[in-house]
């Protein structure tokens, strides 16, 4: 069976060593407090509840799944969820970062982050449960009016309540122009919804006394396409006179999806037949508010595969100086036995290797981004929070697309550590490859995310949020381009970065002429900034080890070693992806249609 502990040295060394965060912190007036002792006992305390409790509902949850009830349209979790889900409201952890007006404890976005990176590790299934729920608290928080906010926030953030967000038809899928349900206005200021929604993770379920349901649809004079969506609160039960769970509202799971993965988290397909609901924001601006939620739940996405990635990675290299087999080329390395532990063989470390850096790596740009979230929502410098905002803005693609490749990269490579036995369910490793997968498609595939970052966020403003952000990367090689010790890690860095900027200009020209060829370039594209945006953190990594690795803690030892297998192993990857984004479109449209 498998085993997980969280990697709080490393999580340290990331939150302290290599991003400064209580320096950054102190910057920021709601955090000005905030130090490394709290910080670091906020982990500590988190990786027991991740490990302790949530984990060992991972593979049962998986195995047992959800169980859905047509005749009451109940779903019931998996044995052991509710009561976890009890643990972990009575610990206070939905509030972690969360507004003090509404019963939040106001710690740091970097900080609630780490946690979740720890409970995705544990048990992803679960987790999508809370995680939903703090997107639904972001758009609210961010978007609705005060009554909206007094009645639903201190239930949501004390985790009394559980949130969704229901976006997708069966019919348009990510082109939510074409989505159908309608919403008529009623007398009182409330309206009706009649629609039907699909892949509503956690859409029902058993662990809260409510759901607050985010849906998206359509006003009977709204224009067409995008610019006629508005956003409604539509909550499964109706708030009574007192704000506590009263008549049910007809909004109803339909049925829950039979997947290959995440098991234990109920997708539900969900049926509103005249449910009453309340508009958030303006009319016809649904996509603009539910975009809060979206990109909060494109970033959660990143930080399930990073989880996945982690314990992947651990459980194989538990497995791999157990398992002996076969001897070491340059002879036996375990003399008193019949074979050598399989960690003797260079493929093996490979494929761990490959595992570990790409943990090591999501795990510094993730929280990177978690800081820069909590720069851009308290900074008091308007440019300072702009700033932060653009550079969100054009790494969250990354984040969701980069780490979720990786993730199905890393744990395919750790299944294979297994040999036979990682495709045996009783290990535990084929189902992190199955939830892996998942994470590739929803919150909008990685295509889309790839198409995103590509289109909007580098050719729609010429480059500019990446010319900032690349800025950055400039200015640390030139500090450091002179330290012959740094070379190794400077020099193909200042390399991917002059590569990016060329290969940006070459697609941005021919999209002048061809629309095509962003759709072309937009994925290899996509995995050559997600490795320039690795390659800055590990050199960086690489500069602090080095200074370090005489200390006598083998830590900074390793992390040189990981540091380099990257930059000779992972990042040569760019060199065939930049030749597949500058070949064109011309290779992938040629072939008529009707031939395929």
């Amino acid at each position: 069976m498998p085993n997980y502990q969280a990697p709080l040295r490393d999580m340290h060394f990331v939150l302290h060593e290599l991003l400064n965060v209580e320096h950054e912190l102190r910057s920021l007036p709601a955090h000005a407090e905030m130090d490394a002792d709290t910080i670091n006992q906020v982990l500590e305390e988190g990786g027991k509840f991740a490990s302790d409790i949530v984990f060992p509902l991972n593979h049962s949850g998986d195995r047992e799944g959800c169980h859905y009830d047509a005749a009451t349209h109940s779903v019931t979790a998996p044995a052991g969820f509710k009561q976890a889900y009890q643990q972990y409201v009575a610990a206070g952890w939905p509030a972690l970062s969360c507004d003090p007006a509404y019963g939040g404890q106001g710690l740091p976005i970097v900080l609630n982050n780490g946690f979740y990176e720890m409970l995705n590790s544990a048990n992803q299934a679960w987790t999508m449960y809370p995680g939903l729920s703090h997107g639904a608290y972001e758009c609210l928080h961010a978007h609705g009016s005060e009554e909206q906010k007094k009645l639903y926030l201190p239930k949501l953030v004390a985790g009394e309540w559980t949130g969704t967000m229901c976006l997708t038809e069966s019919h348009c899928g990510t082109d939510l122009g074409l989505l159908k349900t309608r919403a008529q206005p009623q007398v009182d200021g409330s309206y009706q919804l009649t629609g039907s929604k699909i892949f509503i993770s956690a859409g029902e379920h058993d662990l809260s006394s409510n759901i607050v349901h985010l849906v998206l649809a359509r006003l009977p004079d709204a224009p067409p396409g995008t610019k006629g969506i508005s956003l409604f609160i539509v909550p499964k039960f109706l708030p009574d006179a007192s704000g506590n769970p009263g008549e049910r509202n007809p909004i109803f799971c339909g049925a829950i999806e039979h997947k290959m993965g995440i098991h234990g988290n109920a997708t539900c397909q969900i049926n509103l037949d005249n449910a009453t609901g309340w508009l958030i924001g303006e009319p016809n601006r649904g996509l603009n508010a539910m975009f809060v939620m979206m990109n909060a739940a494109r970033l959660g996405v990143g930080m399930q595969s990073l989880g996945l990635t982690e314990v992947a990675y651990q459980n194989a290299v538990s497995y791999a100086r157990d398992r002996t087999q076969g001897r070491s080329l340059t002879g036996p390395k375990a003399e008193s036995q019949a074979a050598d532990p399989i960690i003797v063989h260079p493929d093996v470390r490979r494929m761990l290797l490959t595992a570990r850096a790409y943990a090591e790596g999501g795990r510094a740009f993730t929280s990177y981004i978690a800081l820069m979230i909590d720069r851009e929502l308290n900074h008091p410098d308007e440019e300072v929070r702009k700033l932060a905002a653009d550079e969100v803005a054009l790494l969250t693609p990354v984040v969701k697309a980069f780490l979720t490749d990786n993730a199905w990269i890393a744990t395919s490579e750790a299944m294979q550590v297994y040999g036979g036995h990682g495709y045996i369910a009783e290990w535990g490793m084929e189902q992190y490859v199955r939830d892996a997968r998942i994470n590739m498609i929803y919150e909008g595939t990685n295509t889309i995310q790839s198409l995103d970052l590509l289109g909007r966020k580098v050719l729609m403003d010429n480059g500019e949020k990446l010319r900032k952000f690349g800025e950055k990367i400039k200015s640390f090689v030139e500090e450091n381009g002179t330290d012959e010790a740094m070379s190794e890690f400077v020099t193909p860095l200042a390399d991917i970065g002059d590569k990016i900027t060329k290969l940006s200009m070459e697609i941005g020209m021919k999209a002048f002429m061809n629309r095509d060829e962003v759709g072309a370039a937009a994925v290899p594209y996509m995995r050559v900034v997600g490795h320039l945006v690795f390659s800055w953190f590990f050199a960086r990594m690489a500069k602090l080890a080095l200074e370090k690795q005489n200390s006598g803690d083998d830590f900074y030892q390793a992390k040189l070693a990981v540091a380099r297998f990257y930059f000779a192993r992972l990042l040569p990857e760019t060199a065939m992806l930049i030749r597949q984004a500058r070949s064109g479109s011309d290779n992938l449209m040629a072939l008529d249609a009707g031939l395929f």
